[in-house]
């Protein structure tokens, strides 16, 4: 007689599958405990010790977070952080949506424009900074000047210039990333349905209303999500004033990420604390664009 099959019991299933699940996970959990959990648990702690480079010393309360914050250069650098971000989305918001646009339309020749506009994406970092350095270089062996002087105007010092370098800064950016974020909304207009297109070509809608009433509802999310990418980014940004300018001149373009640097690096040991304390202040405030992305997400989710 044969025996009939056994079921098992859906908790029984429900549980091996949590394990598989974990199990797959779990390479990802170790690395996320290692490098982002515990470095910022620490880097809490240690903002209210004071530090010999870093050897924990005594408990000092917020005397850190007071030191960063009553430093004369801190409003100066919060005001220069935010004018990164500002300048960020006058010159780079908007090529990377006109570009993933021209992308989705044109018929010949696509598979070359995506390389060709991919390729400053490829170029390493310090090398395409240190290209634009000797671009915006001040003297008529910078590629602008001697642009200028073939024309008859007058060299510029570019990003010696005071009311400048944060500008200069923020085009290189905005070239470095126009790619990835290009490939985000490209990617996002390959899901809008070309039958709607199609359609509202035959009820007679021009190329605007096309995008006003198709292309923008499909994309306000991956919209929203870079305009909260492009804000956490641009805040923390600390490679490229380092590189071009060292955040001068006279600390026009020193961001918080670079003073953070300058206290953790450059103080001899003795700012570290203030450095911890600087990156806890960094993240209060970037948590806060990050719910308000949340809410205003919900909210455009539950419109549709």
């Amino acid at each position: 007689m044969t025996k009939k099959p056994t079921i098992k019991p859906k908790k029984l299933i429900t549980r091996r599958n949590n394990l598989n699940g974990w199990i797959l996970m779990l390479p990802m959990v170790v690395i996320l405990y290692l490098f982002i959990w515990r470095p910022s648990v620490m880097g809490t702690v240690w903002s209210f010790f004071n530090m010999k480079a870093y050897t924990v010393l005594d408990f000092c309360g917020i005397d850190n977070y007071r030191k960063v914050l009553t430093h004369t250069q801190f409003l100066p650098t919060l005001w220069n952080t935010v004018q990164y971000v500002l300048w960020s989305f006058v010159i780079g918001f908007l090529p990377p949506l006109f570009v993933a646009i021209m992308l989705n339309e044109i018929l010949h020749f696509k598979g070359g424009f995506r390389v060709l506009i991919y390729t400053p994406a490829v170029i390493p970092g310090i090398a395409a900074m240190l290209m634009w350095y000797y671009m915006y270089y001040p003297d008529q062996t910078g590629l602008l000047n001697m642009i200028l002087g073939k024309l008859g105007a007058e060299t510029q010092q570019w990003l010696n210039n005071p009311d400048f370098a944060i500008i200069g800064i923020t085009i290189y950016s905005s070239w470095k990333g126009l790619a990835g974020t290009m490939l985000l909304y490209y990617a996002s207009l390959q899901s809008v349905s070309v039958e709607l297109y199609e359609a509202s070509i035959i009820d007679g809608a021009g190329p605007l209303k096309r995008l006003w009433h198709i292309t923008r509802p499909a994309m306000e999310g991956i919209i929203l999500l870079n305009v909260v990418r492009q804000i956490i980014g641009v805040f923390q940004i600390m490679e490229q004033p380092l590189a071009m300018t060292s955040g001068g001149p006279n600390g026009a373009s020193t961001s918080l990420s670079y003073q953070l640097y300058q206290y953790g690096f450059n103080s001899g040991g003795q700012g570290t604390g203030q450095a911890m304390a600087l990156g806890v202040i960094i993240f209060l405030i970037l948590i806060v664009f990050t719910i308000f992305y949340f809410w205003l997400n919900r909210k455009v989710e539950d419109r549709y």
